[in-house]
């Protein structure tokens, strides 16, 4: 492959904690390097995909690496990336260490405005408009936007926003040191990549069925009181609830960074997504750092800011 991971035995980087950053241009990754610089990370910008494996090897590294990826490298290309990503996953990074994908996003005129005001070329259209390059680029990333762990929206982030938004992901030196993200997705497109631990919703009472809940979705208010209806919501919510509470300082304490928790249901629109909602709730009044991804949703562009988890009532 183009981007010179190891195929065979040999020896293995070691690091604790690897994020690969990227998202379109101008969606603020060169502030986000530089938080994640400020909060004690090692930081890389626009490194070669067939560096990567060569860098992380050697002695075991102390402090988290972050490397920026984009379409400014030389030899990018998306089946590279996500290839790295899945060896490093799959055991590439070394025993134990944990690998998260980190997507900065924006809406495209957002990303046009940005343009517009500091008149740069777009590099996947350097004699065209910013504009044809921010379609291209948005249409090439939408791959890797899909395999993100971590997905932030800046389009209504100041740069002071983007910087307090990873001081909740990644400082390593905050009080609580473990963030937990939650999925809602749909069987029928398939289990998202990296759950730790998955939920199934289908035996609930369905929404679906319901045509004046069919159009809506589990954040509404509506739909997640036709599933609490059910008489088997209430106690599978509080056992759930109870087991990850229970996990969560286990985890913590052994030093995972992330938990990745997974709701199923068939569609990936009712269900899933209210329990999702409702445990992100449940969980932020408890103290923990909660994000939430509700995968069918943003397939549908039903959901713009995935920062936020719509689990308020």
């Amino acid at each position: 492959m183009t981007t010179g991971v190891p195929s065979g035995p040999g020896a293995a980087p070691r690091a604790g904690r690897i994020v690969l950053v990227t998202g379109p241009s101008g969606a603020g990754r060169s502030t986000a390097l530089a938080a994640l610089e400020d909060l004690g990370c090692e930081t890389i910008d626009n490194i070669p995909l067939r560096l990567v494996p060569r860098l992380l090897d050697g002695p075991t590294l102390d402090r988290p690496v972050v490397l920026c990826i984009d379409v400014r490298n030389r030899d990018f290309s998306v089946s590279g990336l996500l290839e790295l990503v899945d060896w490093l996953g799959s055991g590439g990074a070394g025993p134990g260490a944990a690998v998260e994908l980190l997507y900065l996003d924006a809406r495209p005129d957002v990303l046009q405005r940005r343009y517009s005001e500091t008149r740069r070329r777009h590099p996947l259209a350097p004699a065209e408009t910013a504009q044809i390059g921010i379609e291209r680029e948005l249409d090439l990333l939408a791959p890797v936007r899909a395999r993100a762990d971590l997905l932030i929206d800046t389009s209504a982030l100041t740069p002071h926003d983007l910087k307090a938004e990873l001081a909740r992901w990644f400082d390593p030196e905050g009080g609580q040191k473990m963030a937990v993200m939650l999925h809602s997705f749909s069987y029928k497109r398939g289990m998202p990549r990296g759950i730790d631990m998955v939920f199934d919703c289908r035996f609930l009472d369905n929404p679906y069925w319901d045509e004046s809940l069919r159009g809506l979705d589990g954040r509404d208010a509506r739909v997640a009181d036709y599933i609490a209806r059910d008489d088997r919501y209430a106690p599978f919510f509080e056992k759930v609830n109870d087991i990850v509470c229970f996990l969560l300082p286990a985890y913590a304490a052994e030093g995972k960074s992330y938990l990745s928790l997974g709701f199923g249901c068939t569609g990936g629109q009712h269900r899933s997504v209210a329990m999702a909602a409702a445990l992100a709730a449940a969980l932020e009044d408890a103290g923990w750092k909660v994000a939430v991804r509700h995968h069918e949703l943003e397939h549908k562009g039903r959901v713009t800011d995935l920062r936020s988890s719509g689990a308020r009532r």
